[in-house]
């Protein structure tokens, strides 16, 4: 890791001086699975704390967040528990793939970033985003840049001061320089915005 985080202070002197105000890197990982997937399409458009209420409950009302019980359960259960119509379709499109073998969970982690993040994105509900933030948060990816982020994206506006938020390819583009590091770069520009609006 510090190998790493040299890299991002040689190439990135503003980060740089944010990665020593920050200290180490210390990104909550997140299990590899099925739930963590779930959670994730449960998260979209919503707040931590309205997620995170929405997961209690279907864990509370099926025992576990699993593809067998998302299968088994009864459409009301699932709206009762506070999900979508849309956001239930999702869930059911992503157990009904790993239930099939359509989505192989244990064949993530041996595959490179871009054709992981394909993979992931045949379910439905899950975009490039949802994609890239589960290789970054629950398989460890260390070279992942979720262009689209608006955290990210103003972040970069602040720390580097930026008249407007960058464009998601702009962002990737400016974002080439922290190769092959861009997962904790990010990581770092999110501890940094965090501090800066607070």
């Amino acid at each position: 890791m510090e190998h790493a985080l040299q890299h991002l202070r040689n190439v990135d002197p503003t980060l740089g001086h944010w990665i020593e105000q920050i200290g180490p890197y210390t990104l909550q990982r997140q299990p590899h699975g099925f739930a963590t997937l779930a959670y994730a399409i449960i998260s979209q458009q919503l707040s931590l704390v309205a997620a995170r209420t929405i997961r209690d409950r279907l864990n509370e009302r099926l025992g576990s967040l699993a593809p067998e019980t998302i299968i088994a359960a009864d459409e009301t259960v699932l709206r009762a528990a506070g999900l979508s119509a849309q956001k239930s379709s999702y869930l059911r499109d992503l157990a009904e793939r790993v239930m099939s073998g359509q989505l192989d969970l244990n064949l993530l982690p041996t595959l490179d970033d871009e054709t992981a993040i394909t993979h992931l994105m045949t379910v439905k509900g899950i975009g490039r985003w949802t994609a890239e933030i589960y290789l970054m948060f629950a398989l460890e990816r260390l070279d992942v840049l979720p262009a689209a982020d608006l955290g990210l994206r103003d972040a970069v506006r602040l720390i580097y001061d930026q008249p407007r938020l960058p464009k998601p390819q702009e962002l990737r583009t400016f974002g080439e320089r922290w190769r092959p590091y861009r997962s904790i770069a990010c990581w770092y520009l999110w501890q940094a915005r965090r501090i800066m609006i607070s």
